[in-house]
């Protein structure tokens, strides 16, 4: 991967009145009732970076501290340039601990609360793999998991990664 830029966004409120609103970027409309069934209308300032970047296909690496908005920052171009006329995982995203995999997890199925066949399934440790592989045969067109059961899933080789076209760490 190329990361064409990397930037730092501190902690500040949600742009207001001439910012960035979501509904001025290019995104898909059932992406965007999604995003506005969650009440968000201004980007912060790491979704006003990343997503005109995301959108259009560019590899980014980004840092923002807690509770700045990274998950919609990734999660939306995520969503939005998955093909889903295939079957297949085409997106996977690490989280460090199980209680930030199910948050991305969540936040994820929100975004794409418009879009049927956008399946998000969480792994994580601490729970039921064999709940979990039934999601995942289910199918999952972005998992998100923590290292240590993705990691497993795929000893156990139930997963295939072959498809993957977006990998967030």
């Amino acid at each position: 991967m190329t990361v064409y830029e990397i930037f730092s966004c501190t902690p500040t409120r949600p742009a207001r009145g001439g910012e960035t609103r979501f509904g001025d970027l290019p995104i898909h409309r059932d992406v965007l009732f999604g995003i506005q069934h969650m009440d968000f209308e201004y980007c912060t300032p790491i979704q006003a970076a990343a997503l005109p970047e995301l959108l259009s296909g560019r590899d980014l690496g980004g840092k923002a501290q807690t509770g700045t908005g990274k998950t919609a920052a990734f999660g939306i171009p995520t969503i939005q340039n998955l093909d889903y006329t295939n079957p297949y995982t085409e997106a996977v995203i690490l989280s460090p601990t199980r209680e930030l995999c199910v948050q991305i997890a969540n936040d994820l199925t929100n975004y794409a609360k418009y879009i049927p066949s956008c399946t998000v399934v969480p792994v994580y440790g601490g729970a039921s793999i064999e709940l979990q592989k039934k999601a995942l045969k289910k199918g999952a067109k972005i998992i998100v998991a923590t290292p240590g059961r993705i990691n497993d899933l795929l000893r156990r080789k139930y997963i295939d990664l072959s498809h993957v076209r977006w990998a967030v760490l």
